[in-house]
């Protein structure tokens, strides 16, 4: 379990994120929605201990990082918990789909990769659904197909916390499904802690434990989705109006709701 404690980030002077008091509950998905611009990606950045604390507390296990100054050494040991997927990932390097994946076990190549590592790496890209394209350029391939080898390289750190950076937005529905599908699978059976950035707000609560909702630099609302999503909040946090309907698992479903003479 992660522990935030009022935590608060500023960027240039500038306070983006603040309040922030919850815990992140292990064996779960929690995902992070609100407008753009908020907020969600500054989150995610203090998390992995990318961006500084300028208040609170974050508190994993025996390990905790702090407003103020953080030694690199406290940092590298918070570091090691946790795989960041990042939105934008330079895609221009000279490696293969296969050495991509492997770099998230081994952390740097070398001439010699053992066949455990290989082996692994492989049934990481079989569970993403490409490895058939292990053999690529990771430069050749679609966006689409990019996102999905960068998950099987969070795949094979093991981590005990995944950070997920609107890790479906290049994908087709098709794809968004097969890739948040696995997210959940592996969440639940390692235990890991996984926080999503998602803009699919049906998306997010279907595939949601937990959610965060960040707006105007606060968290707005914390909890399930079928808990805290009402046309109040949606109105509140994105300034639309909507209607909440509930499918046969009783999961709140979002439809706008559109003006008859437009």
């Amino acid at each position: 379990m992660i522990r935030l404690e009022n935590i608060a980030i500023e960027r240039g002077g500038q306070r983006i994120v603040s309040g922030v008091d919850t815990c992140l509950e292990t064996g779960k998905i929690h995902a992070v929605i609100g407008p753009n611009g908020t907020g969600k990606t500054t989150l995610l950045r203090a998390l992995f201990g990318d961006l500084p604390l300028a208040e609170g507390r974050l508190t994993l296990g025996g390990n905790s990082l702090a407003a103020g100054r953080t030694s690199a050494r406290a940092l590298k040991s918070w570091r090691e918990s946790f795989a960041y997927m990042p939105q934008d990932t330079a895609a221009d390097i000279a490696l293969t789909v296969l050495e991509v994946v492997v770099l998230g076990r081994l952390g740097r190549l070398s001439l010699h990769i053992d066949d455990e590592t290989l082996d692994m790496a492989m049934r990481r890209l079989s569970q993403a659904g490409i490895a058939h394209l292990a053999g690529r350029d990771i430069a050749s391939l679609s966006g689409g197909q990019r996102q999905m080898a960068l998950f099987a390289q969070v795949l094979m750190r093991a981590p005990k916390v995944m950070l997920l950076d609107e890790p479906v937005s290049a994908l087709d529905l098709k794809h968004q499904i097969a890739l948040l599908d696995l997210v959940r699978r592996e969440t639940r059976a390692n235990g890991w802690v996984t926080m999503v950035v998602l803009h699919d707000l049906n998306l997010a609560c279907q595939y949601a434990d937990n959610l965060l909702v960040i707006a105007d630099g606060t968290m707005k609302a914390c909890g399930h989705p079928q808990s805290i999503v009402t046309p109040s909040l949606i109105a509140q946090t994105y300034g639309v109006e909507v209607e909440v309907l509930r499918d046969q698992r009783g999961q709140p479903v979002i439809q706008p709701l559109v003006a008859e003479n437009l």
